[in-house]
């Protein structure tokens, strides 16, 4: 297994929808555990391929279920359903965060649920029922699926501090990543 390199918003393969996969080969399996391997280095809870550099729709994704079982696993070609979400004010709660844009952390508004259909490493179909920080991650890592980072979603106010940060620090241009477990990007 190999650690990647993150790629920093501004990197075409965030900003455009990922394909299809239609082979589920070894190739296959070494990105997932390639990916697996990056989101532990990096540390995060969930990575997608767009992230690595890859345009194929999979994501990975490690966060315990309430009572501390893992829940550890990979989505290839998913559907995601959500839940209405709820028009409020954000709250600190709310805070998420993105590996694709280190080191900050802004308010989203999400789904409380989610349903996610999605096929495994051996292309076999299936489902998960998602509440609460679990369906924020799917919904987090779908987008990256459709070319959207979170920071894209912000409300005017945070989405007008994003783009300050991201001049400042050289981002929004191809070819920007980061090593996990080699660069510091934290603030």
């Amino acid at each position: 297994m190999t650690v990647l390199p993150i790629v920093i918003s501004g990197d075409p393969a965030l900003h455009k929808p990922a394909e299809p996969v239609t082979v589920f080969d070894s190739e296959l399996e070494t990105l997932v555990s390639d990916m697996f391997e990056t989101m532990d280095a990096a540390p995060g809870v969930g990575l997608a391929a767009p992230q690595v550099g890859v345009s194929l729709q999979v994501f990975v994704y490690d966060y315990p279920e309430d009572d501390g079982t893992p829940r550890r696993g990979v989505a290839i070609n998913p559907e995601l359903f959500i839940s209405p979400v709820e028009i409020r004010d954000t709250t600190d709660a709310d805070d998420e965060g993105c590996l694709s844009f280190p080191g900050e952390r802004f308010p989203l508004v999400r789904a409380d649920k989610a349903l996610l259909r999605a096929r495994d490493l051996s292309g076999v179909p299936f489902e998960i029922e998602c509440e609460g920080w679990f369906a924020r991650i799917m919904q987090h890592e779908y987008d990256h699926l459709l070319g959207y980072l979170y920071v894209d979603r912000l409300d005017y106010e945070f989405n007008k501090q994003a783009s300050k940060i991201e001049r400042k620090r050289g981002w929004g241009k191809p070819g920007k990543s980061w090593m996990p477990g080699v660069d510091n990007l934290e603030g």
